[in-house]
Formats: structure tokens, C-alpha cells, sequence
């Protein structure tokens, strides 16, 4: 299904309330979720994005596309807001959540036709998300998280609709690898922090079944002087957040030197002062110091006298997982620098040329609660597109660690909740009535996608669905590569039960909030010019 290009906008001048201001809301919602609805499932159609300096992007991340779309629609603006919220809250299912609060408000029109009070709809889908939660915690089963082919099988569901699925298994394991290295247990308070201390580095070349996660951290840098040490094992590791360098004097500061010796003084403090930080650094004994500032040449020519190889202007993000890697505590003087913030924890420093480039490997380490994960590829496209979705994996697996619950995939949670909802529907009075079943209605939208994109006939096989969940039989869904009824405990696809709730949280209650709007008005610009008129 080809998508409708639609420009969203709407004039500055024009001013839309009552029902007017729905339906465009509406609609603008409908046309983000009908520009991503190919992009569900193994059988998913790709996005080519081009960007306004001529770069192409080649994605079918919901959330990748969406941020790249430019909309000038309110409604359309809120909903891509939505794509964010659930990619940086559980790191998937940013497809899913747009489809749904896309279907969602369309089934909401009708029920504003009807002349239902938009309160009374919003309401009424309040009740229905109480429900749909209870729900999905009833078809969860938990999860060991310590069997690997359980965590796996899981993570390998979240990459099965993506570019890697060919190299699933690789990429489940780095996945899975790096979120338990940087896994820290502190008295029973878990953190999984992989936003800062999983870094994921791309490097084009090679093949991408030489990617690896790093026991530590990598680095695009080389050392500052030739002659220093490249290789040095169990090294002791002094990382600084300060320059090595000659203080100047603050600014508006004039020196005026009249006699030679006084010149030849000048230069002997800025020495003196140089050699004092290189004296406090030795000290400690390190074999190897970091620092996030510059290192002047005569501090690099006092380090290499005592053997000490030295790397400059590392980022601090770089240097935090460093310290996190090693041990070492970062230190903002070197005048406060003692011995017990040397880091030990690092078994080889190593540098590397890959390409044309020199990287800095700290590998080996003993407990390292930070890593990097190399990713190699033929080209800087594919490594985007592999780095996107490995994102998605990790999100996954961080998820499982908090949250040890599965919910059945591929549509089947959705259509348990469709059935439950219109089940318990009956017990719901009045008019609300109407609008709780379209929530229920709207779940169906998912597994029709699904059999949509795998291009069978959605009337039957959905048909064919519900008559099995009649039944009780809450785990079948559809099998996204050809599109038929399976059981998804053979068939092995399982979704974090966080994920879903999110999805189905986020969905509802953002088309709540967009119901809830009633007048669309453009604000005035703020007057720039000095004059006394009148308005």
C-alpha cells in the first residue's frame, strides 16, 4: 500500500473550533499513521528519506522516519511526539503505538457523529485502557532472565521485522551482551544506564560478522607523542578533567617586559607551573592519563621521561565510561589527585590502526559496567540502519531485566485485548458504551496490518483470529511472513509486556488529549518594532 503524501499544515490566519477543530485533528492523525503502517511487521516495506542537503536515509524504524517527516499540523506534531516518548521510555514498538492512537481516533469520529460528548468518549476510553492493562497482564507469562535461549528467542523477535534480521542471531547476542555488561546492582536497585554507557562505534569496512562488544571501552584517538608506550598491560590509569598546560592569565591581562631576564622569567613559571602538575601526576605512578583538555608539549615531554603515555581532549561521555570501565575516579586538579584514583581495572591498553584511522582500545577489564560495541559494515548506510536497530534490540532486553514478563507477538496481545474489551463491554452502560467498543475495535488494527503487509486476505485470516481467541486461545497470532493464523508459543514471538503496556498506555491517552481539543488558534507574533501606535 502505497503512502498518501499529505502536506499537514494549517493557515496562520484560519481559526478552527468545535467539531471543525476534531475532525482536522483527526485526520492529521490518520495520514502520520497511514504514512507508516507498511513499516509493521517481518514483511515491512522501507522508507526512503531524503534529507534537504540530498542525503537518502533507507529505514523502516517508525521512529526513524517520523523524526525526519516534516509536518506543520499541531495534531501531527503530537502525534510524532509520541513515536519519541516510546522509543526513549522502552526503546520499540514506535511503529505500533503510532498505528494504534492513529485507528483509535478514527474510531472516535463516529462516535462525535453520534453526538456524543467528547467527554463521555474520553471517559469511556479511559475505562477500556484500565481494562486493556488488566489484560495484557493476564496473557503475560515471566521469564528467566538468566536462560539465554529464552532472552534470545525474545530479543530476536523485536529484530525480526528490521534490515538485520539475517544476522539476528549476532546481533541478539551483542544485544544482549552489552546490556548485562553494563548492568550495575546496587543493594537490590538495578541500573541499565545504556543511553551513557553502551557506545555503540561504527567503523565501514570489514564485514558485519566482525562486530563484537568490547570488555571495555574504545576510543578514537591516538596518543600525543610518538615515542610513547602503545601497548602496555595492567595499566594504572589517572583520568583528568583539567589541561596540562601553562594558566594563562585571565583576560584584559598585559604583561609589559622590559629587560631580557624578565622575559626569560616569564617563561621559566610557565615551566615551573607545568612541571608542578607533571610532579603531582608521577606521583601516583600511572602508566597512562586521560584528560578531557589539551596537554602542552613540555607536559608531554616530562610524561615521556617517566614513561607515561598520555591521550588528550577525550569526550567527557568517553572519558565517564572510561572511569565507570576502570575504577578510576576523574579528578578536576591534579594538585587533589591521590593514589586511590588510580584505576586498576583494565588488563590491556592498546592502540589500533583500522583503516586509516588509529583507535585507542582499554580492554580486558575485570568488572566492566561500561562497553563498547564495534560495528563494522561495507557501508556508512547499512551501519546507520544496523545501529538503529540494534538500539531497539537493547531496549528490549533492558526491559526484560526490570520487567521479567512475555507477552505473546504478532498481533496476538491486541486481539486478546479486542476480544476481553468487547466481552466486558456488555457490563458498560448508557452511551459509553459505544465509544469503549471502538476502542476494542481499533486493537484489530495491528493484526490486520500484519496480514496487510504479508499480503494475504485480512477478512479471513482475521476472521479465522478471532474465532480462536473465542475460544480462549489467547496465545495464536499471525505469523508476519506468510500471513496466517499460528500459535505463538511454537512459533517462538514474544514481546516484552513492557513494551505493550506502553504502546496501549501511550496510544490511548494521547488520542484522549487530542480530543480533548476543541479550538485550534494561531498565536500572534510577538511585535518587534519600538513604535507607540495603537494595536
Amino acid at each position: 500500500m502505497q503512502a498518501p503524501v499529505v502536506v499537514l499544515n494549517t493557515q496562520a490566519g484560519e481559526r478552527q473550533f468545535g467539531r471543525k477543530a476534531q475532525l482536522s485533528n483527526i485526520t492529521a492523525a490518520k495520514t502520520v499513521a497511514d504514512i507508516i503502517r507498511s513499516c509493521l511487521g517481518p514483511k515491512a516495506m522501507l522508507k526512503m528519506l531524503l534529507d534537504p542537503m540530498g542525503g537518502i536515509v533507507l529505514t523502516n524504524d517508525g521512529h526513524a522516519i517520523l523524526r525526519e517527516i516534516e509536518v506543520g499540523h499541531p495534531a501531527a506534531k503530537s502525534m510524532i511526539e509520541l513515536s519519541r516518548t516510546q522509543d526513549e521510555e522502552v526503546g520499540d514498538g514506535t511503529t505500533t503505538v503510532i498505528i494504534l492512537a492513529g485507528e483509535i481516533l478514527a474510531q472516535a469520529l463516529p462516535q462525535l457523529e453520534r453526538n456524543i460528548h467528547p467527554v463521555v468518549i474520553i471517559s469511556a476510553f479511559k475505562r477500556a485502557l484500565a481494562d486493556a492493562l488488566e489484560i495484557i497482564e493476564q496473557v503475560s507469562v515471566p521469564v528467566d532472565v538468566n536462560d539465554d535461549k529464552a532472552m534470545m528467542t525474545l530479543i530476536s523477535s523485536s529484530i525480526g521485522t528490521k534490515f538485520v534480521s539475517r544476522w539476528s542471531e549476532l546481533m541478539c547476542g551483542l544485544a544482549l551482551k552489552a546490556v548485562r555488561t553494563v548492568m550495575w546492582d546496587k543493594g537490590g536497585h538495578k541500573e541499565v544506564d545504556i543511553k551513557r554507557y553502551a557506545r555503540i562505534e561504527k567503523i565501514p569496512g570489514g564485514e558485519i560478522e566482525d562486530s563484537c562488544v568490547l570488555d571495555g571501552v574504545m576510543l578514537n584517538k591516538d596518543i600525543t607523542h610518538p615515542k610513547m608506550r602503545r601497548r602496555i598491560e595492567k595499566p594504572r590509569i589517572v583520568l583528568l578533567d583539567c589541561t596540562l598546560e601553562y594558566k594563562k592569565g585571565e583576560s584584559q591581562t598585559n604583561i609589559e617586559v622590559t629587560k631580557e631576564e624578565d622575559w626569560n622569567r616569564i617563561l621559566q613559571i610557565e615551566e615551573e607551573q607545568v612541571k608542578e602538575m607533571c610532579d603531582a601526576i608521577i606521583a601516583v605512578k600511572p602508566d597512562l592519563v586521560i584528560t578531557e583538555k589539551g596537554v602542552s608539549d613540555l607536559a608531554q615531554h616530562f610524561l615521556m621521561k617517566n614513561n607515561i603515555t598520555a591521550l588528550r581532549r577525550v569526550r567527557k561521555t568517553d572519558n565517564n565510561r572510561i572511569a565507570r570501565a576502570t575504577g578510576a575516579t576523574i579528578v578536576n586538579d591534579v594538585r587533589n589527585l591521590a593514589a586511590s584514583d588510580v584505576g586498576t581495572g583494565c588488563g590491556l591498553f592498546e592502540i589500533s590502526k583500522i583503516g586509516d584511522e588509529y583507535f585507542t582500545f582499554l580492554t580486558q577489564c575485570t568488572e566492566p559496567h561500561a562497553c563498547t560495541i564495534m560495528l563494522r559494515g561495507p557501508s556508512k548506510d547499512i551501519l546507520n540502519e544496523v545501529e538503529r536497530n540494534l538500539h531497539d534490540a537493547m531496549g528490549v532486553a533492558r526491559n526484560v531485566l526490570f520487567h521479567p514478563r512475555l507477552c505473546p507477538g504478532g498481533g496476538a496481545t491486541e486481539m486478546a485485548i479486542a476480544v476481553g474489551l468487547e466481552r466486558r463491554a456488555k457490563a458498560v452502560e448508557g452511551v459509553a458504551q459505544w465509544p469503549y467498543r471502538s476502542v476494542a475495535e481499533s486493537m484489530e488494527v495491528i493484526p490486520r496490518t500484519l496480514i496487510q503487509n504479508a499480503g494475504s486476505s485480512p477478512i479471513r485470516v482475521l476472521t479465522q483470529l478471532r474465532a480462536k481467541h473465542a475460544e480462549g486461545l489467547s496465545t495464536w497470532g499471525i505469523d508476519g511472513d506468510a500471513g496466517r493464523v499460528v500459535d505463538m508459543t511454537e512459533y517462538g514471538v514474544w514481546e516484552p509486556m513492557a513494551v505493550k503496556q506502553q504502546s496501549v498506555k501511550t496510544a490511548v491517552e494521547s488520542a484522549c488529549l487530542l480530543l480533548r481539543v476543541d479550538d485550534i488558534c494561531a498565536a500572534k507574533q510577538a511585535r518587534t518594532g519600538g513604535g507607540g501606535g495603537e494595536e
